[in-house]
């Protein structure tokens, strides 16, 4: 299901604060040692709005009055040094309809058995589509970009496949998600077929900070 056939496709309730998931950085040591505590101590991946609220909250307590707890305001995007982007912000998943559009993203991924046992190709443009319906559900006030890279990872290396993101730049990944937003996810798929690698077993993955790969 595509979210964005349920929302106002005028974007009529925008805040001109816009998102402050380019902020969430402002206390990045602070996130980073959550991060660590995170990974040992682990969450139940249950391919849902609770596993994404599970992850923002040990990500974020602490750091953001708001940490687990979902928006309850539309917002947009408008944080850019693009000035032709920010001038037609971008509007994300309206706030009252974000249990109901979770919800059907959960629904997509158990019917797709969770993305297990598909070739590489297959697997890089379903999940290429997860990553920018749940991009767009935008959750949270602040934070999404960094739950969405753990949840993604999480959600890969349960499937057989690993995110080596030590290669990718933000600004790559700012230019994909935009480019997905206006209905074109191909610089996701190349982006995520880049850093797609088998996954090993034994490890467990760990998100440090933009220009920095999972460690291992």
């Amino acid at each position: 299901m595509r979210l964005r056939a349920a929302a106002d496709p005028a974007g009529k309730d925008r805040l001109a604060a816009g998102s402050l998931d380019d902020h969430a950085t402002d206390r990045a040591d602070a996130v980073f040692a959550r991060t660590v505590l995170l990974a040992e101590r682990r969450w139940n991946p249950s391919g849902d709005l609770d596993e994404l609220t599970a992850i923002h909250k040990g990500l974020f307590e602490g750091v953001f009055e708001d940490a687990g707890k979902l928006r309850t305001s539309n917002t947009t995007r408008e944080v850019t040094n693009d000035r032709a982007r920010a001038a037609n912000p971008e509007a994300f998943f309206p706030a009252g309809l974000i249990e109901t559009g979770a919800h059907n993203i959960a629904m997509e991924l158990a019917d797709k058995r969770n993305l297990h046992a598909l070739d590489r190709d297959v697997f890089v443009h379903a999940f290429a589509s997860i990553y920018d319906e749940l991009g767009y559900l935008h959750p949270f006030r602040g934070g999404n970009a960094m739950v969405l890279r753990i949840f993604g990872s999480r959600l890969a290396h349960d499937a057989g496949w690993d995110l080596d993101w030590g290669s990718v730049t933000r600004e790559e990944y700012r230019s994909a998600k935009h480019s997905a937003y206006r209905g074109d996810t191909s610089a996701l798929e190349t982006m995520f077929d880049a850093i797609l690698r088998p996954a090993n077993p034994t490890r467990v993955f760990l998100i440090a900070g933009w220009n920095q790969g999972p460690a291992h």
